[in-house]
C-alpha cells in the first residue's frame, strides 16, 4: 500500500564500495525510522539497512493474506473474513496522546504531510464484570456509571485540583506538595474510592501495576494533564492513530530521512558488526563503514537479554466488543488486579481494537 498519496517511496538504493556514513540504522521499526528521519534533518548522512524486504520490522502493518502467512505456516485466509485490501492489521498497535510528544514531532518535521490521522472513537474501562467509558467531558463524567453520585464529587474536586495546581502558585497546591507526596495520600486526601483510584491510575496515566501508588503523585499528575489536553484537541479521546496502520507512520519517517538526502536499503544483510577494544560497536561491514550504529535488539542477540516476556494475540470477531456504542476503534484497559491469575500474573493488559472488529491483546508477564 503507497500511503504517500499516490508519492513514491524511497528507492532501494546501492552504495558504493567502502563508502563512508556518519550513521547506519539497522532496521526499519518506529524507533529506527524515527531517529533515521530526524538525523537526516540534521544534516547526517544516514544509510538504513533492514533485512527484510519491507518496512516495519515488529511493527509493521499486515494484510490478511500476509498475516496468516506470517502466523498460520503459509496457510490462506477464510473467505468469509473479506478482502485484503479491508485489512490493516497492525503487530504491535500504538495509540499516540493528540498532545504527546510523538504528535509533536510529527508536526514540527511535517510527517504529517504523508499520513491520514483518525481519532479514537473512546477509551473505555473494565471494573465489576462490565466495560465502561472514561468519560471525556463534564457531561459524559455525570452519566459514567463508574462512580455513584457522591463519588462524582470528589472525582470533580480532584480533577479541578489537578487541572489548577501550578508548581509556582502554592495558593492552588491546597497544602499537598505533588513533588513529595505519595500519589496513594493525594487519593486519599480527596476521598476516592479504589475503583476511581483504578481508572484514574490504569485508563488516564496508563500505569501498569499499583507501584505508582507510593511513588510522588508529580509522576501521575504529569499523565493526567497530558489525557486532559488531549482529549481537549477532539473531545471524544485522548488518542489518535494513522487510518491505515502503523507502517504509516514508519513510511512517512523514512520518507523524511529520504528527503533529507537519506539512502534507505531493504532485503540487505549485515556482514558484519565492528567491535572497538572496549567492546563497543564502532562500526558495520556491508562495503561500508560508519561513525555510529542505531540498531534494533535483534542484530545483536548475544548482546541483549530478556527482562521480560509479552504475550500478544490477535483476535478476529463478528460483533464489537459490548457495551461500546459499535464503535469502529476503542482503547480497553484491564486493571492489573481485576485479571485472573495463571501461573504468571498478568501486568499490562491492554485490548485495541482497530476497525472490523479484530482486538489485540497484548499481557506483560513477571
Amino acid at each position: 500500500m503507497n500511503v504517500f498519496k499516490n508519492e513514491r517511496l524511497p528507492d532501494i538504493a546501492t552504495i558504493e564500495q567502502d563508502e563512508e556514513y556518519d550513521v547506519i540504522v539497522l532496521g526499519t521499526g518506529l524507533t529506527e525510522c524515527i531517529l533515521s528521519g530526524l538525523l537526516s534533518v540534521e544534516g547526517k548522512k544516514v544509510l538504513s539497512m533492514n533485512r527484510n524486504n519491507y518496512y516495519g520490522g515488529e511493527s509493521t502493518s499486515l494484510n490478511l493474506t500476509q498475516l496468516y502467512r506470517k502466523f498460520r505456516n503459509g496457510q490462506e485466509p477464510p473467505s468469509e473474513l473479506g478482502r485484503d485490501r479491508d485489512y490493516n492489521i497492525d503487530l504491535i498497535p500504538k495509540f499516540m496522546m493528540a498532545n504527546g510528544e510523538l504528535v509533536r514531532i510529527l508536526i514540527h518535521t511535517d510527517v504529517t504531510c504523508y499520513l491520514e490521522l483518525k481519532q479514537i472513537s473512546g477509551s473505555y474501562v473494565y471494573r465489576e464484570g462490565q466495560i465502561s467509558k472514561v468519560p471525556a467531558s463534564e457531561i459524559e463524567a455525570l452519566r459514567s456509571d463508574l462512580m455513584g453520585m457522591f463519588e462524582k464529587r470528589s472525582a470533580k474536586k480532584f480533577f479541578e485540583y489537578m487541572q489548577n495546581w501550578r508548581e509556582d502558585d502554592p495558593s492552588t497546591h491546597q497544602g499537598i506538595d505533588l513533588n513529595t507526596a505519595p500519589m496513594s495520600k493525594v487519593y486519599k486526601d480527596f476521598g476516592l474510592e479504589p475503583g476511581t483510584q483504578d481508572f484514574i491510575g490504569h485508563a488516564m496515566a496508563l500505569y501498569l501495576d499499583e507501584s505508582y501508588l507510593e511513588r510522588p503523585a508529580r509522576e501521575t499528575y504529569d499523565k493526567i494533564i497530558l489525557y486532559i489536553s488531549s482529549v481537549a484537541h477532539y473531545g471524544k479521546s485522548p488518542y489518535i492513530y494513522p487510518l491505515y496502520g502503523l507502517g504509516e507512520l514508519l513510511q512517512g519517517f523514512a520518507r523524511l530521512s529520504a528527503i533529507y538526502g537519506g539512502t534507505y536499503m531493504l532485503d540487505k544483510t549485515v556482514d558484519e558488526i565492528v567491535y572497538d577494544a572496549d567492546d563497543r560497536v564502532c562500526g558495520v561491514r556491508s562495503g561500508n563503514e560508519t561513525k555510529q550504529v542505531i540498531s534494533d535488539p535483534s542484530y545483536f542477540k548475544n548482546k541483549v537479554h530478556n527482562v521480560r516476556k509479552v504475550i500478544r494475540a490477535i483476535c478476529m470477531l463478528k460483533h464489537p466488543i459490548p457495551n461500546t456504542g459499535n464503535a469502529d476503534s476503542i482503547q480497553l484497559v484491564i486493571p492489573q488486579k481485576k485479571s485472573k491469575k495463571y501461573r504468571q500474573k498478568p501486568t499490562d493488559p491492554d485490548c485495541y481494537e482497530i476497525s472490523r472488529y479484530v482486538p489485540r491483546l497484548k499481557i506483560v508477564l513477571d
